[in-house]
């Protein structure tokens, strides 16, 4: 059993920036596939940025241009960098991993933009 764990949320002038980490109790290789998911109050769950385990990026197109998403095998961290921040980005983000069938995630990490 992995368990990841999101941190850097945080309360954040429209502009501004962030970087989101996602730490895995294990090695992040076993994930084929790890994305940043976010949730606003009153909405559906839905995906930010994803990286495959070759390096393959994703990016929904309300954050292309503003958001980066990396891994680090070594260290078992998947990190968001955030910037240009829009109020509309507030949102609990979670992070998630694929491995085969099975599905991980984290428990979130609130990020407040204010306007």
């Amino acid at each position: 059993q992995v368990q990841l764990v999101e941190s850097g949320g945080d309360l954040v002038q429209a502009g501004g920036s962030l970087r989101l980490s996602c730490l895995a109790s294990g090695s992040i290789l076993r994930f084929s596939a790890m994305g940043w998911y976010r949730q606003a109050p009153g909405k559906q769950r839905e995906l930010v940025a994803s990286v495959d385990r070759d390096g393959s990026t994703n990016y929904a197109d309300s954050v292309k241009g503003r958001f980066d998403i990396s891994r680090d095998n070594a260290k078992n961290t998947m990190y968001l960098q955030m910037n240009s921040l829009k109020p509309e980005d507030t949102a609990a983000y979670y992070c998630n991993g694929k491995d085969g069938l099975l599905l991980y995630w984290g428990q979130g990490t609130q990020v407040t933009v204010s306007s």
